[in-house]
């Protein structure tokens, strides 16, 4: 049984919030407020902390049929589908507990017929025949008996009821991080291995896809590191590929589509660069039909680690999250004490931020390499969007990037979620911040680099995308349409700090904010509710905010799963909410990480 009195945030601790519309630019419709708002003690935010993301282990075969228990589709709501995908198994049947990270895929598939205002549901919950039968998969799940026993660490986790010292077994590719749709395909991605293509009809694993991370770049490699590491290198390779089972080359999960290109771009690094000062990326682009257009190979004199990233109509552009070995942490690792991950700790060794401006195309300009300094020390997360602006008199240029960051002191890679193997539960107070250090958390930021006509860098600022809402905040999102172009919205999710002993995270707000007046209009999903990454339904012909915005609401209070449509030109009034479909209780599903929407 889960011990309450281990959580470690009293909810005294945080002080009231002051009103959310009191800021004169923030728009926020609230519910009558309930005596539980004020009695929202630590040992009822630990048990909700913990259904958040429990484990489900049933799946449907056929689409079951929801129905709105608040509001109705309206009719001009386009058909299609809303793909989600995140962890779904994080325990196993012999005592091991991994991060969420490293839980097993589960992708939940809503397909939405606008013209009968309905809503279906498919899951794929990597349970029994019907989820993402990743190698992994084959090997942790066993059909006959359907039980699990883990046998692989993952990154991020340690096993409890598996062999510990001496296993090897770290890449876990769960394909449980992002969705893609290209091509009329559908793949399921993870942060260290090749995607995985699921049939779109009947939701069967087609298997791995080789998108060719084996073709090189065309010529952009520095070569200027020195033959020292391109030896260790060498001596690396047979180790990471042979033992650890890495591949060669490990797609990210984060890609980007390029709208006006109608071109799909997608990231690679490789594998011995975890180990090495030195980081080598490759950018992949393709057409519709899957042909590749171009590839573009770059090599960092430093050591990196990247999550996502973000692009314009003439670069790709990098921030410099900077890491170091961990002398004693890879001990640690090694003899299966603490995850493979602390190994690798944050380098806060600059107090700026390193920002790589990237050529998409061929030049023989070789400025790449020397980064842009951004005036502030920040770790990014996730990159909403990038575009570019030109004075016409005098042909500079200025390169605006929409993202949420957090600090160095606040990241660490081994608590991600608040991750506690020995405890077998996730702690909150690890996600959360004490009184004073709210500006370590995540939040959004707006980083400007000014060059001149001739490409040379003049200065680079960075502030808060708004300084009406400075929470904590995530999951940033735009129209896709504006992908690389001039953007007025920003979607994310967001902290109310309603909840005394969860003030921080999970987020329970959706957060519309405009990027020219800085005004921020919020919806509030409710006392003990949260909320996942927002996703935009775009309509034609249509204005930059003219759709509906998707985001799913667990209500842990009853453990159950919605599926919210906003309007997002009413985000901040009392009619913001358009419909929400209830989820079967006995499907409720855990927190979620990345989706898309795609239209039929």
């Amino acid at each position: 049984m889960l011990a309450l009195h281990h959580l470690t945030i009293p909810a005294s601790r945080f002080p009231t919030p002051p009103l959310l519309h009191e800021h004169p630019r923030c728009r926020l419709h609230l519910p009558a407020m309930k005596p539980e708002h004020s009695h929202y003690v630590a040992a009822t935010a630990l048990w909700d902390y913990q259904l958040l993301f429990m484990s489900q282990r049933l799946e449907t075969s056929q689409p079951i049929t929801l129905h709105p228990v608040e509001g109705s589709l309206p009719r001009d709501f386009p058909s299609g589908t809303y793909y989600l995908i995140g962890p779904g198994q994080m325990s196993d049947d012999h005592g091991s507990m991994v991060s969420p990270l490293d839980g097993h895929g589960y992708l939940r598939v809503f397909e939405v017929d606008g013209e009968n205002g309905t809503v279906s549901i498919n899951y794929l919950n990597r349970y029994q025949g019907k989820y993402v039968r990743t190698e992994v998969w084959e090997e942790e799940y066993d059909v006959v008996n359907a039980s699990w026993r883990f046998s692989h660490r993952g990154p991020f986790s340690v096993l409890k009821g598996g062999k510990v010292v001496g296993n090897v077994k770290v890449m876990k590719n769960v394909a449980n991080t992002s969705v893609l749709w290209w091509g009329g395909r559908l793949f399921c991605l993870w942060e260290g291995g090749v995607p995985y293509e699921i049939d779109k009809g009947s939701l069967d694993t087609i298997g791995r896809f080789d998108i060719g991370l084996g073709k090189g770049g065309d010529g952009v490699v520095d070569d200027g590191v020195g033959d020292v590491l391109d030896v260790v290198a060498g001596l690396l390779k047979p180790v990471l590929y042979g033992i650890f089972r890495m591949p060669p080359r490990r797609i990210l999960s984060h890609y980007k589509v390029d709208s006006q290109r109608n071109r799909l771009l997608v990231m690679s690094c490789n594998a011995e660069d975890m180990l090495l000062p030195r980081s080598h990326f490759t950018f992949y682009e393709f057409d519709p039909n899957f042909n590749l257009l171009q590839t573009r190979e770059f090599s960092i004199d430093d050591h990196l680690m990247i999550h996502d990233w973000a692009f314009t109509d003439t670069r790709y552009i990098l921030f410099a999250n900077r890491v170091k070995l961990d002398a004693s942490g890879s001990i640690r690792a090694v003899s299966g004490l603490s995850p493979m991950i602390s190994a690798l700790s944050v380098n806060p060794g600059k107090q700026t931020t390193p920002i790589y401006l990237l050529p998409r195309f061929v030049t023989t300009d070789g400025s790449w390499r020397v980064p842009v300094e951004a005036p502030t020390q920040l770790w990014l997360l996730h990159a909403a969007n990038a575009f570019d602006t030109q004075d016409e008199e005098n042909g500079n240029l200025c390169i605006w990037i929409h993202a949420t960051a957090c600090s160095y002191q606040w990241f660490k890679f081994h608590q991600l979620f608040g991750y506690k193997w020995r405890n077998g539960w996730l702690d909150p107070s690890l996600m959360n911040a004490d009184e004073g250090e709210v500006e370590l958390l995540p939040h959004l930021v707006q980083v400007s680099i000014n060059l001149d006509a001739r490409g040379h860098f003049q200065k680079c600022g960075v502030e808060p995308l708004s300084e009406h809402w400075t929470r904590p905040s995530d999951f940033s999102a735009i129209n896709p349409e504006y992908a690389a172009t001039r953007n007025t919205y920003v979607y994310a999710v967001t902290a109310s700090g309603f909840h005394p002993a969860l003030p921080h995270f999970p987020f329970d707000t959706v957060l519309k904010l405009n990027t020219l007046d800085k005004s921020v209009r919020i919806w509030y999903a409710g006392s003990r509710r949260f909320v996942g990454e927002p996703v935009f339904v775009t309509k034609e012909p249509a204005a930059e905010d003219d759709g509906y915005l998707l985001v799913v609401e667990y209500a842990v209070s009853v453990q159950r799963c919605y599926l919210i449509v906003l309007n997002p030109k009413r985000i901040g009034e009392a009619d913001a909410l358009v419909a929400r479909f209830e989820v079967p209780k006995f499907l409720t599903f855990p927190y979620g990480f990345h989706g898309i929407w795609v239209s039929k």
